[in-house]
């Protein structure tokens, strides 16, 4: 049952579209408000309600629009971050299926999740947000997730496709991607999810691909999502993502959300194509008096011939309104969730996320053992990321409140300000003398909100500086130190070396602080192993020394993403890809390999050979030699998790089929089996290779290609080469154009609002913009949430006004208004002295 009260009728979706007026259908294909489709109470179509999130259901409390931060209480799970470092597919299944049941009593049939882009840039502002660097981890827990999610009966969104990997310039920056590093990595998620799992809507990117906005691609919504992969569900655009639906319908997106304001309907209909068609009416207006019938009206006159065809309208529609048939009485009486459950979940999920990157044996921390806990974030924890994901949690444990009811008599030091991260002299002697008189000093250090945000990149790998100060404090009074980390991306820790223990507890979500305690304590294993890499600086990231904007992101280094580039360079790390520590001990039997017409199948055993249970991931990595072209020096080709009691076995199976030993060749647009040599490496982890084993690939390759000449950069890559431009061009086969913003007066739609401060009327135009943004989005006045918030507007183009203004700006008035930023911004140029006049003219030189 809808919003309207009424369910969804029975009639076949083709005669239903039929009996709808124009004005009906192209209401249907954008947003009634901020979260829920349009209703047609004169046919039994109710309104369909969607919502974030990914980790926990966030449904702004009514009147609160697209509010962040006003929402009903749900449960906050780990964030992707963490759940992706569980390597568990069940688990994920399971909070996917938690997920389900809360949106549903909360009315909501669609729930925008997963998030599957790839972590590309460790500084991406939303990494937390995503699984994993690699597609095989992102594409297997992300279809987990949907299968989660839609066993409820509530449908999932999968998103952001695609390469939407960065936050600056998100909403117009063009993502230059070649054609492999396309298909083998970014789109790979997003196909094995459509493939497997079936999602009922794809959500549509704000960013550009290659030159087209993901929203205005028919090559990538109609082509390949739909053509090739099978997709018959919805696609749906972010929130502001399309700008025009004449130009996003006909190219596949279904439903633009959350529409750019009610008169929008108008503009569309006046381009809809004018091949008149009998039979029904055209004047009913479900969206406000005088829209309908004046429109369609003008239409017959002012329509562009083909702008906006009957078909792709009708298509769209349909598939609306199966969408809305299948998921818009999913909330019908639900039943209430059990909340205690799912926090157990919560933190049984945590716990399993947790990655023990080091330790000397400190941990699991004995009975008996006195524990000195510092650092302010055990007491006020950071426990999800900022943005549209953000939840309002059901409850919320510590770490100190769940350390102290376990043990009892722990001492407790802020070590720093837990609104500002500043330590003073005082808090950091404080520190010093709890971390000496214990026998096991903990400190909590991380990453503060504003630091990882949707909306916003970092801008380096570092932890506030006084986090350091107090690390490098306390180790300096009590060498057996445990650092706990709370974070939802890679830091820099310069200290490492000198810690008996490093505990990454990523942002583990309401529950994440009793799962914390449990690991430290050894009631709970560390079940988690990095699904990312953690370099040892920033300034080692083939990405810290390549340009991300203003007009273009260039995808330079194409295969060398994550682990790839630094197993292939030869580099140091931190911490490796897939690396994580376990309190027992694992053997592993000699694989078995069986070679089938299609597949390649490995078997494995591993015996918990230690004292307690825990549980071991088998990550198997192919290495291809062959000459027809460039590739990685290994990459993740399967993974399997056992959970063992002590002195259990199982024997685990990996199956790679041919696509595992294929790569997209550009020359046929098609997958191509590559003729090897291969070589099998099971390890723990990139770097600890167990077992290696040579193998041929299944069914017989095509005959080989003259190897292609391959740019340096990308045959033999390294720091010292990085990946120059003229090489990414070659590899393209085409020249790109200058990476720099439109000048005053030639601004567009897609310059970012930071862009434009070289002109008053930009700087004017951010501020007014930043205002409303914060009304918008319902900031609280929190020291540096208003600054966070700034940068975050400062990324905006004219296509987000309508929403973030809240319809305040329609399409219209937003392309009046660039024109006359443009207007004004001319006449500064051209007479900066006479700033009062100069806007005059430009004014009446437009009229």
């Amino acid at each position: 049952m809808g919003e309207s009260g009424d369910r969804m009728t029975s009639e076949d979706v083709s005669a239903l579209v039929a009996r709808l007026t124009d004005a009906e259908k192209v209401a249907l294909t954008a947003g009634a408000d901020a979260w829920t489709t349009v209703a047609v109470p004169r046919l039994g179509i109710p309104a369909l309600r969607l919502g974030d999130g990914p980790h926990g259901v966030r449904r702004p409390r009514d009147g609160s629009g697209l509010s962040m931060f006003d929402s009903d209480p749900a449960t906050c799970f780990p964030t992707a971050a963490a759940l992706g470092a569980s390597w568990d597919e069940s688990l994920v299944r399971e909070v996917g299926a938690a997920l389900g049941r809360e949106a549903a009593a909360h009315g909501i049939g669609v729930l925008l999740g997963p998030g599957v882009n790839l972590k590309r840039t460790p500084v991406g502002g939303r990494n937390f947000e995503y699984f994993s660097e690699d597609p095989l981890v992102s594409a297997r827990l992300g279809a987990a997730w949907v299968q989660g999610v839609q066993g409820t009966g509530v449908g999932a969104s999968l998103k952001h496709l695609a390469a939407n990997d960065t936050e600056h310039r998100r909403y117009g920056i063009d993502a230059v991607v070649d054609e492999r590093a396309l298909r083998e990595l970014y789109l790979a998620p997003f196909e094995h999810i459509v493939r497997s799992a079936r999602p009922a809507t794809v959500m549509a990117a704000y960013n550009r691909l290659n030159g087209e906005h993901c929203t205005e691609s028919r090559w990538l919504l109609t082509g390949v999502l739909r053509g090739e992969w099978g997709f018959d569900g919805v696609v749906v655009s972010d929130w502001g993502a399309s700008w025009d639906r004449a130009a996003s319908i006909p190219a596949g997106t279904d439903l633009s959300m959350p529409g750019l304001g009610r008169f929008d309907d108008a503009l569309v209909l006046r381009s809809l194509a004018t091949d008149a068609r009998p039979g029904a009416s055209r004047d009913a207006n479900p969206r406000g008096a005088g829209l309908g019938a004046a429109a369609v009206r003008a239409s017959a006159t002012d329509a562009r011939p083909g702008s906006l065809g009957r078909g792709a309208l009708d298509a769209a529609v349909g598939r609306v309104l199966r969408l809305v048939e299948a998921h818009a009485g999913t909330a019908v009486e639900a039943p209430e969730p059990d909340l205690d459950a799912h926090h157990a979940l919560a933190r049984r999920a945590a716990a399993a996320g947790t990655v023990l990157l080091q330790n000397d044996g400190v941990l699991p921390i004995r009975a008996g053992v006195s524990i000195a806990v510092i650092g302010a974030m055990a007491a006020e924890p950071r426990y999800q990321g900022a943005g549209s994901s953000h939840v309002v949690p059901t409850r919320l444990d510590t770490l100190l409140d769940s350390l102290r009811a376990a043990v009892g008599g722990v001492v407790f030091a802020t070590g720093y300000d837990g609104a500002t991260n500043r330590a003073s002299e005082v808090q950091l002697r404080e520190a010093e003398r709890a971390a000496a008189a214990a026998d096991v000093a903990v400190v909590v250090v991380g990453l503060p909100e504003t630091y990882e945000t949707e909306g916003v990149d970092r801008e380096h790998l570092r932890l506030p500086v006084d986090h350091d100060r107090l690390v490098e404090t306390v180790r300096a009074a009590n060498p057996r130190t445990v650092v706990v980390l709370q974070n939802g991306a890679p830091v820099e820790l310069p200290w490492r070396r000198g810690v008996a223990a490093i505990l990454e507890g990523y942002l583990g979500g309401q529950a994440g602080g009793s799962a914390l305690a449990e690991v430290l304590l050894g009631l709970a294993e560390p079940g988690g192993r990095l699904a990312e890499t953690f370099p040892e600086r920033y300034h080692d990231h083939p990405l810290a020394h390549l340009p991300n904007g203003p007009a273009t992101v260039e995808y330079r280094e194409s295969l060398y993403l994550g682990y790839r580039w630094f197993d292939s360079a030869g580099e140091d790390v931190a911490f490796c890809f897939g690396q994580g520590l376990s309190y027992t001990r694992f053997a592993w039997g000699e694989p078995v390999i069986e070679r089938g017409d299609d597949e390649v199948t490995v078997r494995v055993t591993v015996t918990n050979t230690g004292e307690r249970a825990g549980s071991e991931v088998v990550q198997l990595y192919l290495h291809d030699g062959s000459a027809e072209t460039f590739r990685p020096e290994q990459e993740l080709r399967g993974f399997a998790k056992a959970t063992l009691e002590p002195g259990a076995s199982e024997t685990l199976t990996l199956t790679l089929g041919r696509r595992a030993f294929s790569w997209w060749n550009p020359g046929i647009s098609a997958w191509q089996l590559s003729p090897g040599p291969f070589e099998l490496r099971l390890g723990r982890s990139s770097r600890d290779v167990v077992h290696r084993l040579a193998v041929t690939a299944p069914g017989e390759p095509a005959l080989p290609a003259a190897p292609a000449e391959v740019p340096r950069a990308y045959g033999a890559p390294s720091r010292a080469l990085g990946f120059p431009r003229a090489d990414f061009e070659r590899m393209l086969g085409r020249l790109l154009p200058p990476n720099r913003s439109a000048p005053p007066g030639r601004f567009t739609l897609d310059t970012a609002l930071g862009d434009m401060q070289g002109a008053l009327a930009g700087r004017l135009l951010l501020g007014a913009v930043h205002s409303q943004a914060l009304k918008t989005l319902g900031a609280p006045d929190a020291p540096g949430v208003h600054a966070a918030a700034g940068e975050v507007v400062a990324q905006l183009t004219f296509r987000m006004l309508p929403t973030v203004t809240d319809g305040l700006l329609g399409r219209r008035r937003s392309l009046w208004l660039l024109g006359v930023v443009n207007a004004l911004s001319r006449a500064g140029r051209r007479a900066p002295c006479r700033r009062r006049a100069a806007p005059r003219r430009a004014r009446g030189s437009r009229s």
